[in-house]
């Protein structure tokens, strides 16, 4: 049996057993996967169970997706410009990390746009941490022209500063005056999960009417921002489709198969709404 597994620490909120169990299924792969809570020191120890082929692949989640990397031989292009790690495979002798956060989150949001490309799309990226660090830079290479906003704005200053692409900042007071100026806004913080529920990250009152909102949370399926976007009219996108995209492109990465998405979309919002 094929053994699969997600590290980090807390995971008893994380849903992806389900999802990768039905793709499993589907796929006729003998495979399980497993929740490691695993503490910072013994992440070293986990990634030799990958070496050693006790673990055919790896899922990195909070707070060990920068921890992992300097206990890999070799990291794709896109994972060490991003900066973080959230799947790992034994490559010959080798053990390699990627990112397919990013991706994951590109192919759901261009399939909700119906287009090709994000380039010269004006995007607000709310948040400076990992995952905005993935999104910027996905995007940024992709075309977008992007405007960073943080409550530490120390914080979005020193993301923006990261990439060779044009990226601006600004404080999100100033972002909510020019809220109309911009094509797409994408929440990448916690704000609107779990206990933060009853907020919002950002005020909509001068948000165009054509403006797609994202955000990256998944549970709850709709969050305030999404609910006060969809009131006002406008389309949105909520984490379903990045967490089901980038679970598949890291099943595809370790089996090179191609899982079926819908199944595995299904599977999560049974799930969120159980």
């Amino acid at each position: 049996m094929k053994k699969f597994a997600l590290i980090g620490q807390p995971l008893s909120h994380s849903l992806s057993p389900s999802i990768h169990a039905a793709a499993y299924h589907d796929l006729q792969l003998h495979g399980h996967y497993d929740l490691l809570e695993t503490a910072t020191e013994q992440v070293e120890g986990v990634i030799e169970l990958v070496r050693t082929g006790e673990i055919d692949g790896l899922n990195v989640t909070i707070p060990h997706k920068v921890t992992v990397m300097p206990f890999l031989d070799a990291i794709d292009e896109d994972a060490n410009a991003i900066g973080a790690v959230n799947t790992i495979k034994k490559v010959g002798d080798q053990v390699i990390g990627y990112n397919t956060d990013a991706q994951g989150f590109k192919e759901s949001l261009l399939e909700r746009l119906h287009i090709k490309t994000v380039r010269q799309q004006r995007i607000l990226v709310i948040g400076a941490g990992g995952a905005a660090r993935a999104i910027v830079h996905t995007l940024g290479k992709d075309g977008a022209v992007l405007t960073i906003v943080n409550r530490t704005i120390s914080k979005a200053e020193e993301l923006a500063g990261m990439y060779p692409f044009d990226v601006t900042n600004l404080t999100i007071e100033a972002a909510e005056m020019i809220l109309n100026q911009f094509d797409i806004v994408i929440n990448t913080t916690s704000v609107g999960m779990s206990s933060f529920t009853n907020k919002s990250p950002i005020k909509l009152d001068r948000l165009a009417s054509s403006t797609l909102v994202c955000d990256l949370i998944y549970n709850p399926l709709e969050t305030i921002l999404l609910k006060e976007a969809k009131n006002r009219g406008n389309a949105t996108l909520n984490g379903v489709g990045m967490l089901v995209n980038q679970a598949a492109l890291a099943i595809e990465i370790w089996t090179g198969k191609k899982p079926n998405r819908k199944l595995m979309e299904e599977t999560l919002v049974r799930e969120v709404r159980n």
